[in-house]
C-alpha cells in the first residue's frame, strides 16, 4: 500500500506550459482524499514552488532545492542543509572562472547577476525538457512568468555572500551545449568535498551540500511519519530525482524521463503532456483499495 507519493516539479507535474495541469491537480487531491500524502520534491526554491502550488489550488509538504530543505504541509521547517560560505565562495569564484551563467539561491530568494541570461537559459531548459517547444515561444513563456522571473539582480555574486545573513542553500549553472560543457568544472567542485553535483536537464548542473538529497530527505521525513520504504513512491523524470527514485520503495519513471531514470524505475508512467502523474496516481489509489 503506498502511503506516501514524493513527485518532482519540471518535467513531471509540470506540462510544457510550467504549469499543473486540471487533471493533474484532481488526481493529487483525490490520493490525499484516498489517505496518500503527496509531498512536492524539487530543485526549485519555496517561494517559487509554492507559487505555483497556490495557483494549482494545491496544499502539500515540499523537499525544495533537491533536500537542502524540507517543509511539513504546514509549512514548518523540518531539515535543513546549507553550503558553508567559504566553500560557497569558492564555487562562485569557479564559475566565475569558467564563464557559466549562474545562480545562487538562499531560502528565501532566487539571485541573478543578469536577469536577460536567465531568460535566456530558462528558455534553452524548457525546450531540452519539452522538445516540442520552439525555442521562441520558451522565450515568450519564461519572459512572461512571474515564478520564472520572481527573482533578484544583484550587481556581484561576491558582494552578495560578504553579508554574514545569507545562507546559500544551492548553486544552478546553465549551459545550452549540455553536459559536455560541465565536466571540468564539475571536477574541480568535486574537489572541494561534501558537495553533490546533480541536474535537472542536460543544460544545467545544480550544487548543494553532500546531504542535500532528495532520496536522503524523503526517507527522513518518512521516518518521522512512521512510513515505511515500500510504503512510498517517487515520479521523476531527470538525474536530481535519481536519489529518490532509487529510495522510494516505487521508483516511476516519467514516459519522458531520461534513460538512466526509466532503468532504475520500477514503473514508467505516461509522460508530462499526456498527465502521466495523473496515470500513476490513479492507479496507486485503486491498488490501495484493493488491499
Amino acid at each position: 500500500m503506498i502511503k506516501l507519493v514524493a513527485c518532482d516539479l519540471d518535467g513531471t507535474l509540470f506540462n510544457s506550459n510550467m504549469t499543473v495541469s486540471e487533471v493533474n491537480a484532481q488526481a493529487v487531491k483525490n490520493a490525499q482524499n484516498n489517505g496518500i500524502e503527496f509531498l512536492i520534491a524539487t530543485g526549485r526554491a519555496p517561494r517559487e514552488s509554492r507559487s505555483i502550488l497556490r495557483d494549482a489550488n494545491l496544499h502539500t509538504g515540499f523537499i525544495n532545492l533537491n533536500g537542502a530543505l524540507v517543509f511539513n504541509e504546514a509549512g514548518q521547517l523540518m531539515v535543513k542543509h546549507s553550503i558553508p560560505t567559504q566553500k560557497a565562495i569558492q564555487i562562485v569564484n569557479l564559475l566565475h572562472k569558467a564563464g557559466f551563467y549562474f545562480e545562487v539561491v538562499t531560502e528565501n530568494q532566487v539571485y541573478s547577476e543578469n536577469l536577460e541570461q536567465r531568460i535566456t537559459n530558462i528558455a534553452h531548459l524548457m525546450v531540452d525538457l519539452n522538445p516540442l517547444l520552439d525555442f521562441r515561444q520558451a522565450v515568450a513563456i519564461s519572459a512572461g512568468n512571474k515564478t520564472i522571473m520572481n527573482m533578484k539582480q544583484v550587481p556581484s555574486f561576491t558582494e552578495l555572500l560578504a553579508d554574514p545573513e545569507i545562507e546559500v542553500m544551492k548553486f544552478i549553472a546553465f549551459d545550452s551545449r549540455g553536459h559536455e560543457a560541465f565536466a571540468d568544472v564539475k571536477k574541480e567542485i568535486a574537489e572541494l568535498g561534501d558537495l553533490v553535483i546533480t541536474s535537472s536537464s542536460s543544460s544545467n548542473i545544480e550544487i548543494n551540500a553532500d546531504e542535500a538529497q532528495k532520496g536522503l530527505a524523503l526517507l527522513d521525513y518518512a521516518k518521522l511519519k512512521n512510513i515505511k520504504k515500500d510504503e512510498i513512491a517517487a515520479i521523476g523524470d531527470n538525474l536530481n530525482d535519481e536519489s529518490m527514485i532509487r529510495a522510494a520503495g516505487v521508483g516511476v519513471a516519467m514516459g519522458n524521463a531520461i534513460p538512466l531514470i526509466k532503468d532504475i524505475a520500477q514503473v514508467t508512467t505516461k509522460n508530462n503532456n499526456e498527465d502521466g502523474v495523473a496515470y500513476i496516481l490513479n492507479q496507486f489509489i485503486k491498488d490501495n483499495q484493493q488491499k
